[in-house]
């Protein structure tokens, strides 16, 4: 086919996503002044790409695979709303030829690559067989069409262990899994294709030699059709937990210039060897040695925007131009390296918890302002729900500055004053990361989050004078919002009165430790705070941006304090703190869920049952798996005990707290 038949002008643009990719595109389309049509899931009917778009087409219920991955729904949206061209985003149906294909027979563009360019390095064990022809440096392993057992145990010695068992049309970590003994190898594959075919509907399996101690380096490449193909130099994602990118950053501070000029060499050849169109990644790993190919996305990444920052490309401005038709606006040597940027993905999930996803209404949203070299972007806002449905990704926090130091600081100090309250998100977890001093000396690899793990996601130190004195101008804070007629607020007042003094004891307790009891003691004069045996002066006044302007012993401090209930979230120069009010009524106790009890976390399918009614189990054991927005879970044995009862089966759909099995303590 002439390809120049595949490009033509188009005003209204689809988006075939969700979540902050969705909002992204929308913005830069509108920019560009296009029409823009949202597609969105009945879980998704209030989201913010919904209420962004000029238009918005319901797909059907929330189930992925009911809607965002249902080609037939999106194609029909398309039409129905007139677009004429489709952004896939990432995941989904990004990298799904037959979507592609889909695409053009109904007469729409396709933001992206042909489906027999998708085809051809979408495919990890077919695009390894095309580098290995053209030349481009591979790791040691098996990439073949055949996925019995035996085929892959046979691969897997011959490569030696340990070894990487990856889905081939997998990406994000899912249907990854580390084997170190050939006795692991049945059980980890038969995972990774479970996990595999609930997130990419293909199970098909590639093995590949571990390289240990890893880098991850990966270079940004963008073709047009009239015969250009450009890269934009490289980014480095070497933070990544389970597989799954944490932190990325751009340049890489691992290559030295000449390093830099041959990987981005590398990644022009392999993606000239299908004449590619569009933008796409070419991902390498270094031992910090040698460099080798692993995979082609051949969609925009994640970790785009690092790459924006260095270079000042709109990276999807460049999508919709070549999707038209359109030429590359610059040459190779007309792309310049500028600074460093630096960017950290936030998820609603439990670092405490190991990383279960979290779901759940937004209750506030407060991220730092954008400027020059800060830069947000986000899915979500106050009062949108976290659904058990989708990825948990919420946003991005990307820092730019002139040097590597001083964008980890810029990203640092973001962290530190984002608050998100309402799901559990690994914004404490992302601040501890970035500021951790091996990070400023580069010395980590991929593994480093793993070794690192326990001191990542340490407790709140315990909470001092300012965290309890932030604590009760909140809760004066917010008996004032709720009381009629604020002008006798204790808000305003701090209980002030002409004659006589009065208190006030509040008791609060962090996590299972003790309680500590505050006495406020207003009146007559200026208020004071009793804490043990110390008094100190207090004034409290409501400060920018919602927080509180608070005096203790004379200095004033910005801090942020959030009553939900009796709970309390508080945030000062020493950190974030969870503090219990202690009702003084009495009312506390609530309903514990016995620990014989295995229960549901989160909302999900049961997929695996591995262990038996009546069997002895160690603590730690696992007793089943469920999958939870498109990710294993393994629910594990609390204490030694007997496993006294499974009450549920494969398939089975669960909320949460469902009771799922029950253990007898040994």
């Amino acid at each position: 086919m002439d390809r120049s038949k595949l490009y033509r002008r188009f005003r209204t643009l689809l988006i075939a996503n969700r979540g902050e990719i969705a909002v992204r595109v929308i913005r830069t389309a509108k920019a560009m002044g296009l029409r823009t049509v949202a597609v969105y899931s009945e879980a998704d009917r209030s989201a913010l790409h919904v209420a962004m778009a000029d238009e918005a087409v319901l797909l059907g219920p929330s189930r992925p695979r009911d809607s965002y991955l249902n080609i037939e729904r999106v194609i029909e949206a398309a039409r129905k709303s007139g677009a004429e061209a489709i952004h896939p985003g990432y995941g989904f149906l990004s990298e799904n030829a037959d979507f592609a294909k889909a695409c053009l027979d109904a007469g729409l563009i396709f933001v992206g690559p042909t489906a027999e360019m998708m085809q051809a390095m979408g495919s990890k064990s077919g695009s390894k067989l095309l580098m290995e022809k053209a030349g481009v440096p591979l790791v040691p392993g098996y990439h073949g069409d055949a996925q019995d057992d035996a085929t892959l145990a046979k691969a897997a010695g011959k490569i030696g262990f340990p070894v990487l068992v990856k889905a081939s049309a997998g990406g994000g970590g899912r249907g990854m899994r580390i084997v170190r003994a050939a006795g692991e190898l049945v059980a980890s594959v038969e995972s990774a294709k479970r996990e595999a075919k609930a997130a990419f509907g293909d199970d098909r399996m590639l093995i590949e030699k571990l390289v240990e101690n890893p880098r991850h380096i990966e270079v940004q490449v963008i073709g047009d059709s009239h015969g250009n193909l450009l890269s934009l130099f490289e980014r480095e994602c070497t933070l990544q937990r389970r597989h799954q990118k944490v932190i990325e950053e751009a340049p890489s501070p691992t290559l030295d210039a000449a390093q830099r000029d041959a990987v981005c060499a590398a990644a022009r050849k392999a993606a000239s060897v299908v004449g590619y169109v569009g933008a796409g990644t070419i991902e390498f790993v270094s031992n910090g040695k040698d460099v080798f190919f692993i995979e082609m996305n051949t969609r925009l990444q994640v970790e785009h925007p690092v790459t924006e920052l260095i270079t000042g490309i709109d990276l999807v401005e460049w999508q919709l131009r070549v999707a038209a038709g359109e030429k590359l606006p610059l040459t190779q040597e007309q792309i310049t390296l500028r600074g460093f940027a630096i960017e950290a993905r936030v998820y609603a999930e439990n670092p405490d918890k190991n990383f279960m996803p979290s779901v759940g209404t937004i209750r506030s949203w407060n991220m730092p302002e954008q400027s020059a070299g800060l830069r947000i972007d986000a899915g979500y806002r106050q009062g949108d729900t976290v659904s058990p449905h989708y990825d948990a990704m919420l946003a991005k926090v990307i820092a730019w500055a002139p040097t590597r130091d001083a964008a980890i600081d810029r990203l640092t100090f973001a962290l530190e004053q984002s608050d998100v309250r309402g799901v559990v998100t690994n914004i404490p977890f992302l601040a501890a990361l970035v500021s951790h001093p091996a990070v400023g000396a580069n010395a980590i690899d991929t593994g480093f989050i793993e070794r690192e793990l326990k001191h990542l996601t340490s407790g709140a130190n315990p909470p001092h004078d300012l965290e309890f004195g932030a604590a009760v101008a909140a809760i004066l804070h917010e008996e004032a919002r709720t009381a009629e007629g604020e002008a006798k607020s204790p808000w305003r007042t701090a209980g002030w009165m002409p004659v006589g003094r009065r208190q006030r004891l509040f008791t609060f307790r962090q996590g299972q430790g003790g309680e500590q009891k505050v006495t406020l003691h207003y009146g007559k004069g200026p208020a004071t705070l009793a804490i043990g045996d110390r008094k100190i002066s207090f004034s409290a006044v409501p400060g920018a941006s919602g927080g509180i302007d608070l005096t203790l012993h004379g200095i004033k401090s910005q801090v942020v304090a959030i009553v939900e209930g009796h709970e309390l979230y508080v945030r000062t120069r020493n950190g974030r703190f969870e503090l219990h009010w202690v009702d003084p009524f009495g009312g506390d106790d609530e309903e514990q869920v016995g620990e014989d009890r295995i229960v549901a976390p989160l909302p999900g399918t049961v997929v695996a049952l591995l262990a038996e009614v009546g069997a002895k189990l160690e603590k730690g054991a696992p007793i089943l798996t469920l999958e939870v927005m498109k990710m294993e879970q393994t629910l594990r044995a609390p204490f030694a005990g007997v496993l006294k009862a499974i009450k549920c089966k494969v398939g089975d759909i669960v909320g949460e707290g469902v009771e799922l099995a029950e253990i007898e303590p040994a």
